[in-house]
């Protein structure tokens, strides 16, 4: 190959590049969120008693809430609840009867541009949602009754809250190491630590949280990969635990043995 078929081979490699990296960069709230929107005269229909709240966040700002609530006639506790990307509270209700059957109930809320809520998405709304809904939670419960629970993208929201307020428990379901490695691992050739916005540095946040914490991870999990979880080991204390389920994928390890029984355990007081 001569020199001009050489130089011609880098430019169009060149371009490739760049072109892919304007696309992630320009595109990545699509690539890394699927809200779904709802009508706020929508009713949802779930199989568990629950209650609907709508929370002002300022003027033109909703925040819609779903709290699970459970049969005993004094709960346990309330699981404050953060779900992953897609969709909204509708996707992950299937998830509260394993709280509620325990005593628990479950506070659900949809982020900025999901389900009810409106708004501007941002990484800080993030944190600044979830520490409003734990105040929420304290004017009806003790932190030692308040367990912080994220799933997917919630988990690292959940870390950050867990770093701020005290709680019995922080329970992350296919967590990730920080929203840029998880592109890094797929696409190592571009810099996403300064082309994503959005960070959540869950591993930051782990060595930051006094409670006790357990993560669950599966092992074909193809959203986040098992190795991307298992960087935050290193950020664990004493007496927190990294629950393997073998198999697992990202959106089954409710159906696992496993993870019931341990959950079970967690949940019994």
């Amino acid at each position: 190959m001569n020199r001009k078929k050489i130089i011609r081979w880098v430019k169009i490699i060149l371009i490739v590049y760049a072109i892919i990296g304007i696309a992630i960069y320009s595109l990545q709230d699509y690539f890394m969120f699927r809200p779904v929107v709802v009508d706020k005269s929508h009713k949802y229909e779930f199989d568990i008693p629950y209650r609907e709240v709508n929370l002002p966040y300022s003027s033109d700002v909703n925040i819609n809430v779903i709290q699970f609530t459970t049969t005993d006639s004094v709960p346990k506790g309330v699981v404050l609840y953060f779900h992953g990307n897609r969709k909204n509270i509708s996707w992950y209700a299937k998830n509260a009867p394993q709280f509620t059957r325990n005593g628990y109930e479950v506070w659900m809320l949809d982020y900025p541009g999901f389900g009810k809520s409106t708004g501007t998405l941002s990484e800080q709304k993030l944190y600044d949602w979830s520490l409003l809904l734990y105040k929420l939670a304290r004017a009806r419960y003790k932190p030692d009754s308040i367990l912080l629970y994220g799933k997917s993208m919630g988990s690292g929201i959940a870390a950050q809250l867990g770093a701020i307020r005290d709680c019995r428990r922080l329970i992350l379901e296919t967590p990730y190491y920080s929203f840029p490695s998880i592109l890094g691992s797929r696409l190592p050739m571009y810099p996403m630590d300064r082309m994503i916005k959005y960070k959540i540095p869950t591993w930051e946040y782990l060595q930051q949280v006094t409670a006790p914490v357990s993560i669950f991870h599966g092992t074909s999990d193809g959203v986040i990969p098992y190795r991307n979880a298992a960087r935050l080991k290193p950020y664990l204390k004493q007496g927190d635990e990294f629950i393997t389920v073998e198999d697992g994928s990202h959106n089954d390890l409710p159906s696992f043995p496993v993870y019931v029984q341990k959950m079970d355990s967690l949940l019994k007081r």
